[in-house]
């Protein structure tokens, strides 16, 4: 009896103990979950920085000066001595077009005007020999040997033969115009190459036939390309256009040439935009910017892919943070502003204390802000940004060198943190977390 009594004893010891051990297992846990999460973050100390701001934009390849070339005269091609990727010299034999039917527009414009020539000839004896009637029938009347109806009647020979001088003339001056045209004509079967350079783009094939005007754009024949100076033709967009001016200085890279940036410099912008999608969500507004590149001897072909950064400004000595360390939060709201709320009276234009619609809607607005730690808590700051560069932002305002600024993780900076939660520093790895205490 003693033995079963001493063994429910213990039972009732052992099952208390476990009872409390329980609870305090509970307890722990409540209060383990009351505590504030710690946010593990990574900072970085404000500094002084050269901060240059860049415009990036992708275009392609193209040289500066290229010429392409068209028929001016219609016929079949019977000479074609330069292929694609040729080099010519100013004044070379690019195409001959087939000369035979202008050969014999110009020899029939010879046979015109010499024609009209002789008729001038003519005309012109015909001439003198009517005004020389005409002066001895005046010396006549004169004498009063003639009647007025015999001189009035020569008077108007003589003018008729004067007009025939005139339009003879004037035959000459056509037939002229008509050669000088049907040489131009047979001049425009040779075309030769206005410029030093490198056929880039041939179209025709010899006897092929080409058709042109001095109306009308001619049939395209081939391009001539000077590839010593090439330029990045590239769209930019147009909020960021505004930003970039002439003599701009940019880094150039041409996906053909991996690794490696060229230098250039902005010399055009265009001033009209180009637009795509127009009407629809995915329309986008863009200008062409063109940019003089430094080959660095390097052969660059005319259609290849580039990308740019325009610098567009540089400010040295001035207070940086990284650039994901800005974000936005939204500031206080109306009611919470002036202690607002349901049944809020509006009194048209100014509502509390003189205070506008417009002036609200500038309190709504977002903000920049950034937060620093202090004293084992994120700080919320709220800052003035300048320009920015690939990695840092100016801060013109709102931060004093040497604090600690949070520059990550992205999600704690852009989620997570708000101002006095708890965090924990931590520079030695690469991405934050989050904990329990």
């Amino acid at each position: 009896m003693a033995r079963n009594g001493k063994n429910k004893k213990k039972k009732i010891i052992v099952f208390s103990a476990i009872g409390l051990l329980l609870v305090v297992v509970v307890v722990a846990v409540i209060i383990g979950s009351n505590k504030d999460d710690i946010i593990l973050v990574q900072t970085e100390d404000v500094g002084r920085r050269t901060i240059t701001q860049v415009v990036e934009a992708t275009g392609k390849i193209q040289p500066q000066t290229q010429v392409k070339i068209n028929a001016e005269v219609s016929g079949e091609i019977i000479e074609l001595p330069v292929e694609e990727g040729d080099s010519v010299q100013k004044g070379q034999l690019l195409v001959r077009i087939k000369p035979d039917i202008y050969e014999a527009q110009r020899d029939q414009s010879i046979a015109n005007l010499n024609r009209a020539k002789a008729m001038l000839v003519q005309r012109q004896a015909d001439f003198r020999k009517v005004e020389s009637e005409y002066k001895r029938q005046q010396e006549l009347f004169k004498k009063g040997l003639i009647s007025e109806a015999d001189l009035e009647s020569i008077k108007s020979t003589y003018e008729v033969a004067k007009a025939n001088v005139d339009a003879a003339r004037f035959d000459v001056q056509n037939a002229e115009a008509n050669l000088s045209r049907a040489k131009e004509d047979l001049n425009k079967t040779a075309i030769y190459s206005p410029i030093d350079g490198v056929v880039t783009q041939r179209i025709i094939k010899m006897g092929e036939r080409v058709s042109g005007s001095s109306f009308t754009q001619g049939t395209e024949i081939m391009t001539v390309s000077d590839l010593s100076v090439m330029e990045a033709r590239v769209e930019v967009n147009e909020n960021d256009v505004v930003l970039i001016s002439i003599g701009d200085t940019a880094r150039i890279d041409v996906d053909a040439y991996p690794d490696r940036l060229f230098n250039a410099t902005v010399y055009q912008i265009a001033n009209t935009a180009t637009t795509t999608g127009l009407g629809t969500q995915e329309e986008v507004t863009n200008f062409e910017v063109r940019l003089i590149i430094n080959t660095e001897g390097e052969v660059f072909r005319p259609g290849m892919s580039c990308s740019a950064k325009i610098e567009t400004e540089t400010r040295k000595d001035v207070l940086a943070v990284p650039l994901q360390s800005v974000t936005t939060r939204e500031k206080k709201g109306r009611e919470q502003e002036f202690g607002g709320g349901d049944g809020e009276e509006d009194y048209g234009d100014v509502q509390i204390e003189g205070v506008t619609d417009r002036d609200e809607t500038e309190k709504d607005k977002p903000q920049e802000v950034v937060f620093i730690v202090r004293d084992g808590r994120a700080r919320k700051m709220p800052v003035e940004i300048g320009i920015s560069s690939d990695t840092h932002i100016e801060i013109v305002e709102g931060l004093d060198e040497g604090m600690k600024v949070v520059k990550g993780s992205y999600r704690a900076i852009s989620r997570e943190l708000n101002d006095s939660t708890q965090v924990r520093v931590d520079n030695t790895i690469g991405r934050g977390g989050r904990f329990s205490n």
